[in-house]
């Protein structure tokens, strides 16, 4: 028996509730790597030597890798089997945040995160799939896929959280050292529960060519973006990079509209409502994911909290988007997922455009807490329907490939919003030092022009929602 076909109702029984833990396990593994380094960035680069600059490359290498690579891990799930591919990914997870963890200079740091985002990018597609595979589709799935969600929405702020207590406690490099001691316990835990599902003969080969291409354009535009600031905005080189990006990313779209197997079989876009989330996807998390980033140095270095506070300042925002993906999952039924994915993302975006008025003397209670219980309230909804969205009608053999979509659109937003939202903070803040403003002023203003941005990313994000599938329609239509 493979995980393919399994029975109605095994969400109800022993096995599927520990299948259901493992695979929200190992989600909540890679997704909290997105955030955990956060807190770490003012340590990490007084101990390697970064420039604010460059810092933004220790979240962003992980994120251009793991959605780079996104789409290969969810055609390896499908053509080589699920549990085969998940496996491999976490030993490569494991190994790179070990080599991380050794890191002594800020190259070999920045070059670990690059491969443990490619270990992250075979995990999750085959992860998802195997969720969708195995818990039927309806109301067992709704509740499966909601766990799923609430657990990433909650690594996101548990990132932060746990990135901070070890910073504080026996230093960042723990930031990385804590991977492999999960990977050792998850390994086996694997082989117990997940069935083999290796195929007796492969019949289709990867696209490698559709990999480079597309991998390669999302790190020439990424790369672009951030040197911006400092080449210039109309420099040679910043225009060629763009120029550059968009001919990779329209020689996929030609190849893979050509070749007998490709990476994205163009027609997965025929399912109903999937291209949509996908875009919804992208847009909601370039808008989102900044946040951690911008809040997370403006609490050390402007507020002077430190790593261990700084973490703790999260802690309603574990607990609001736990309350809010709960909630969610038991409203797909009556109202659908589209509503959710919309209203969700406005709220969210009003949470972040109220970090955008941070002032230089705020506090927590009055400036951070107000934005993070919105923001919070409306991220956790906005996980768990659009990860339903994207998934509902999507046929057993192309749901490693549905996975990677989303997951990919999920860290190349993250990537390129990270690279936008920094770059035009970066320039504000340049600007203002040069007109002699203080510091700490020309910091806060940055900040605020790349948190405003975010939340207009977000607020078209929730537009973008409007033509996601709405599953209760669906459902009734059936």
């Amino acid at each position: 028996m493979t995980t393919d076909i399994a029975p109605p109702g095994i969400l109800a029984t022993t096995r599927g509730k520990l299948i259901l833990t493992l695979l929200c396990a190992v989600g909540f593994l890679d997704l909290i790597d997105v955030t955990i380094v956060n807190v770490a960035l003012p340590a990490i680069r007084g101990d390697l030597g970064f420039s604010v600059q460059e810092l933004q490359w220790v979240p962003s290498a992980y994120l251009l890798t793991y959605g780079g690579f996104m789409l290969l891990g969810g055609r390896a799930a499908d053509l080589l089997g699920r549990r085969h591919v998940l496996v491999a990914g976490i030993v490569i997870f494991g190994i790179s945040s070990l080599i991380g963890g050794f890191a002594d200079t800020s190259t070999v740091l920045v070059g670990a995160r690059l491969v443990q985002g490619v270990g992250a990018a075979l995990t999750i597609p085959a992860t998802l799939s195997i969720l969708t595979t195995t818990y039927a589709e309806g109301p067992e799935r709704h509740k499966a896929l909601g766990a799923w969600a609430a657990v990433g929405g909650l690594a996101s702020a548990v990132g932060v959280l746990l990135g901070g207590v070890l910073t504080e406690g026996p230093g960042w490099r723990w930031v990385m050292f804590i991977n492999p001691i999960i990977c050792a316990f998850l390994i086996p835990a694997i082989h117990a529960l997940i069935n083999d599902d290796r195929p007796a003969e492969r019949k289709h080969g990867f696209d490698l060519v559709g990999t480079a291409l597309a991998t390669g354009a999302m790190l020439l535009v990424v790369y672009t973006l951030v040197e911006a600031p400092d080449e210039g905005w109309g420099s040679l080189r910043t225009v060629g990079g763009m120029v550059g990006s968009a001919a990779l990313l329209a020689a996929f779209c030609l190849i893979e509209s050509r070749i007998r197997n490709p990476l994205v079989p163009l027609s997965v876009f025929r399912i109903r409502g999937l291209a949509a989330a996908n875009i919804t996807q992208l847009t909601v998390f370039a808008g989102f994911v900044s946040m951690f980033f911008f809040l997370s140095i403006y609490m050390q270095s402007v507020l002077g909290f430190s790593p261990i506070k700084t973490g703790l300042a999260y802690l309603p925002v574990c607990v609001v988007i736990g309350v809010s993906a709960g909630t969610a999952s038991s409203l797909i039924g009556r109202v659908g997922t589209r509503p959710l994915v919309v209203v969700g993302a406005l709220i969210t975006a009003v949470g972040v455009y109220l970090f955008s008025r941070i002032p230089v003397d705020g506090s927590y209670v009055s400036d951070l807490l107000p934005g993070m219980v919105v923001m919070s309230l409306g991220i956790g909804a906005v996980f768990v329907a659009l990860i339903n969205a994207a998934n509902a009608g999507v046929p057993s053999e192309q749901a490693g490939l549905a996975a990677a979509l989303l997951n990919s659109s999920q860290q190349v937003g993250g990537a390129l919003g990270l690279a936008i939202l920094s770059a035009l903070a970066t320039s504000r803040t340049n600007g203002l030092l040069t007109d002699g403003a203080h510091p700490d002023e020309a910091l806060v203003e940055g900040f605020q022009r790349g948190l405003f941005v975010g939340a207009v990313f977000l607020a078209v994000g929730a537009l973008m929602g409007l033509r996601a599938t709405n599953t209760h329609e669906a459902e009734v239509a059936a």
